[in-house]
Formats: C-alpha cells, structure tokens, sequence
C-alpha cells in the first residue's frame, strides 16, 4: 500500500515571536511515514538549504515548487519510490503548484501538490482552471490532486459553519455577487472527473469527522471545516483503501491544519527492467 498524505504546516513551521514547530511537524511526518507528502506554507524552505534539511530528516526526496507570491509548496517522495518526472505549473499560481510522476507497479502515478489562493473564490477557481488543463495533458489514469485548496465541499451546507465566522473571513468563502456560498473550486475538479476520496472512503460519516481546521493551535480565520482535499481519478479512487484526517497528540498543535492521509494499492515501487 503506498500512503499519500497532505498537510498545510504553517508558514514553514515558524512563528513570529514563538518557538518553532518544525520538530514537530518533522515527528509527525516520521509517525506517519507517508511514501508521498505534499507540503503547503513552506516559508523560508527555498533558501539556505531548508528544504533538503528537512527532506533529509524524514528520509524522503523533494520537489519544490516556489511561488510567485505567496508561499512554495511541495511533493516529497520516500524510496525505493522513484520519481521519473517533476516539474513545477508554470502559471502564475499565488502559492505554485508541483508536479511528480512516481514510477508504482501499477504504472506512473502523477501527484499535483498546491495550495489555491485563499482570498477570493473567484482566484481560486482561475487556478483550479489551470490544474485541470494540467490534468488532461497528463498521461495514464492514475492522477492525484493533493493540498490545501481553500474551498468549501459543493456536496455540503455551509450555512451555520460560515455564519459564526468574523465577517472578514467569512466573505473568503462567498461569491461577490449575492453572497451565495463560493464552491466552484471544488465543483469544477468534480465536474473534471475527479473524486473526492475523503466522503469516498468514509460513506456515513459525519462530516465534521473529515474537518481539518482548526486544530488546537488555533486558526481564528476558520470555522470547523474541511479545505484540505485528496482528488483523484476514478482509477485512483478504485484503489483507495481509507482516507482519514489524522488528529491527536502532536498533530494538535504542529499546524492551524490537521494533515489528510490516504493509502492507495498501487503495489511496490516499480524495479527497473
């Protein structure tokens, strides 16, 4: 089983004025031992060797894609997994978007790591635009959207969530015209074909189960929601086993997001022939 997880730590696990958390968020990732990682909010990891300092204390390879104006994101991959291609969407992403294609016994599998604008539904779905052009010039069916997406489930009634959020950031979440609730980012990856796999995996579930913020830490600017997302192809989806959002002990507090974890049969790492 090759496990797939997502996770927005925070501007780098860094705080102004406060301890970090990256030893946190390092122990984390090592508990959970993910093959695949995609990593949001990676502040300062594009300078002075971060990145690969980090990559090197949880055993996995990066892929780092910087941002244009917000903060880099990225894919990290554990071996024997080996990636066979990467790249980073070159379009003007607010936080850019990573591209790797892992090589599984199954055939390559192409993760997209991102983090959609957070201020504007409209933005987002611009961005959203981008990833689906990216996704249908991508070969084989097994293809992975994974990040912090900032988007609200179309599936779900947002009302009483968003109406106890302070008005400057409950407005993030609503269309400028008629204040309806703002889903398009997550409608146009379903409409795409994609698959939501957290309410795939977990059919009767309550919906708060699959929240990912707030944690403990704090996150004044949400509500008990889920913007955090696992999509993948129906292919992908066949193959996935659980999708869980994973709570408690030092996952409370690394992060104002709780990570998103999936494992999917895509069999062992590939051998070369």
């Amino acid at each position: 089983m090759l496990r797939v997880m997502t996770w927005n730590i925070r501007t780098g696990g860094q705080d102004r004025g406060g301890p970090g958390r990256l030893d946190q968020v390092v122990q984390v990732v090592n508990e959970q031992a993910p093959d695949v990682l995609a990593l949001q909010e990676l502040r300062g990891f594009d300078r002075d060797g971060l990145m690969a300092t980090v990559a090197g204390r949880v055993g996995m390879t990066p892929h780092l894609a910087r941002s244009c104006f917000g903060q880099p994101v990225a894919v990290l991959v554990r071996p024997p997994y080996r990636v066979v291609d990467a790249g980073t969407l070159r379009r003007p992403f607010h936080h850019g978007a990573s591209r790797v294609v892992v090589a599984t016994s199954a055939g390559p599998f192409t993760v997209f790591g991102t983090h959609l604008y957070p201020y504007s539904g409209g933005r987002r779905r611009m961005e959203v635009d981008w990833l689906v052009a990216a996704l249908r010039r991508t070969p084989g069916q097994l293809v992975l959207i994974a990040g912090d997406l900032n988007s609200l489930d179309p599936t779900v009634d947002h009302t009483a969530q968003l109406a106890g959020m302070p008005a400057l950031y409950r407005r993030r979440h609503l269309r400028r015209r008629g204040g309806a609730v703002d889903t398009r980012a997550i409608a146009r990856l379903l409409a795409a074909d994609l698959v939501d796999l957290w309410p795939s995996c977990n059919v009767g579930a309550p919906e708060a189960d699959g929240h990912t913020v707030p944690t403990r830490f704090g996150g004044a600017e949400f509500a008990g929601m889920r913007l955090d997302y696992l999509l993948g192809t129906r292919a992908v989806a066949q193959r996935a086993g659980e999708c869980r959002v994973i709570r408690g002990a030092t996952a409370d507090t690394a992060s104002d997001h709780y990570p998103l974890l999936t494992t999917l049969d895509l069999g062992p790492a590939a051998t070369d022939t």
